[in-house]
């Protein structure tokens, strides 16, 4: 059945800082990608779902409107799935766009950051365009924390913007990526400006980077990671 759990915020929970609000682009949010990414985005978020048809039980963090979670539920019809997001609207858009396989997602409207996993060990793991609203030192600390509720065999996808070196990486992935976080610091709230360096984070956590696929120019990245 699907759940409902709203987490509360610990005492620590006020010295961070507080998670962006995404809830007035909820609706908004897959017109938005169309609009100035095209199919793009998509097509790096979905990459690699062909290589997770043998996982069983996923943790999905920052899922948006849940197009991710809503192709995953279809693919693999046994997979059970825990939804975190900071936005309650953003997940009243995942289970709807879940359809059917709904019944076998668990939302969970909390700071990712202070979650405590609720149906570990998962097998996958799943950021998409998620981990550049952290700063570096938390990236590594969250995929600390998850390390220890993953199976030795579990894989973590993770969608990201990067900007590559050379005159593209200067000259059109860094104005943009430069752009898009003003945009959304004035839409959400968004405190943080640059990319975390989010491989030197899982790596210093111990998880390994098995492929690697890059979009528009390496501008976008898809990766795969293990736990072992």
């Amino acid at each position: 059945m699907t759940a409902w759990r709203a987490s509360l915020p610990s005492p620590q929970s006020q010295e961070r800082r507080a998670p962006p609000d995404f809830d007035r682009l909820a609706r908004l949010y897959r017109w938005m990608e169309l609009v100035t990414f095209g199919p793009w985005l998509e097509r790096c978020r979905f990459s690699f779902l062909g290589d997770l048809a043998s996982c069983r039980r996923a943790l999905v963090m920052g899922d948006g409107d849940g197009r991710f979670t809503a192709r995953l539920t279809s693919l693999i019809p046994l997979i059970e799935v825990d939804a975190v997001d900071a936005s309650s609207a953003m997940l009243r858009e995942l289970l709807r766009r879940a359809g059917s396989g709904a019944a076998r997602v668990q939302v969970h409207c909390a700071d990712a950051r202070l979650w405590q996993p609720a149906n570990p060990p998962y097998d996958l793991v799943a950021t998409h365009f998620f981990l550049d609203c952290l700063t570096g030192d938390e990236v590594r600390l969250l995929a600390e924390k998850m390390r220890s509720d993953m199976l030795p065999s579990a894989l973590w996808v993770v969608s990201e913007f990067a900007t590559p070196e050379g005159v593209f990486g200067r000259w059109v992935a860094r104005p943009v990526v430069w752009l898009l976080y003003r945009a959304f610091g004035l839409l959400t709230g968004l405190s943080i400006r640059t990319l975390p360096d989010h491989a030197a984070a899982l790596r210093a956590a111990g998880f390994t980077l098995r492929e690697r696929r890059a979009f528009l120019g390496g501008l976008l990245a898809a990766e795969i990671w293990a736990a072992l």
